[in-house]
């Protein structure tokens, strides 16, 4: 897993630039953790991963299906889709969105957080 995680760095060094002060504020939060999510670094509360850096290096989030529906319609993110199949409640921002990733970081944590006991 380590050189995988470090294989993907070295491909997307820009979205990392990006997702680690996230993560680095995010972390000192309580129940806030760095995890492991389809084989990538996310982060996640109480072991569940509400973001995460993509194998094409957008940042996903884990959000409502109607919020996904929201931001797709307003350009903001676009609904994730893996191996070809869409996954409703989850939502990608490229490195061009880069000023959202915090925003969107932010809205996945309120509703994983309210979802995980």
């Amino acid at each position: 897993m380590a050189d995988k995680g470090a294989a993907r760095r070295a491909k997307f060094p820009e979205s990392y630039a990006i997702f680690d002060p996230i993560v680095a504020e995010w972390t000192t939060r309580p129940d806030v953790s760095l995890g492991v999510m389809f084989g990538s670094e996310g982060l996640n509360v109480r072991g569940k991963v509400f973001a995460f850096v993509t194998f094409e290096g957008a940042l996903m989030v884990k959000l409502p299906e109607s919020r996904v529906g929201e931001l797709a319609e307003a350009g903001e993110a676009e609904p994730a889709v893996m191996r070809g199949r869409p996954m409703r409640e989850w939502a990608t921002a490229r490195t061009d969105a880069a000023d959202r990733w915090p925003a969107l970081v932010a809205e996945a944590f309120a509703h994983v957080d309210e979802i995980t006991p």
